[in-house]
């Protein structure tokens, strides 16, 4: 896929991805009847150290959310081997 405007890129595409972060709801978040309670999405690093700085990043406050309000997501650090497919 070209990208139009490779200056806007946080990271590099052509590097091996393996370490990742799974976003999941929780099961007594409203959204699963949206999306279903299987839902989950995967957002994949080169690094363990970018992946948790990234985990970290995901786990502070909203700084758009109201004082008090708490995601009900679900965030897991997990790893692929080096010739799993890509997601």
């Amino acid at each position: 896929m070209k990208i139009c405007h490779d200056h806007n890129l946080n990271y590099a595409l052509d590097g091996e991805r393996l370490f990742g972060i799974r976003v999941s709801l929780d099961s007594s978040d409203p959204f699963n009847r949206l999306l279903g309670a299987d839902w989950e999405r995967f957002h994949w690093y080169e690094t363990a150290k970018q992946r948790n700085q990234a985990l970290k990043e995901m786990t502070k406050e909203h700084v758009y959310s109201r004082r008090g309000d708490r995601p009900i997501i679900t965030l897991e650090p997990v790893a692929r081997s080096s010739h799993a497919d890509s997601t």
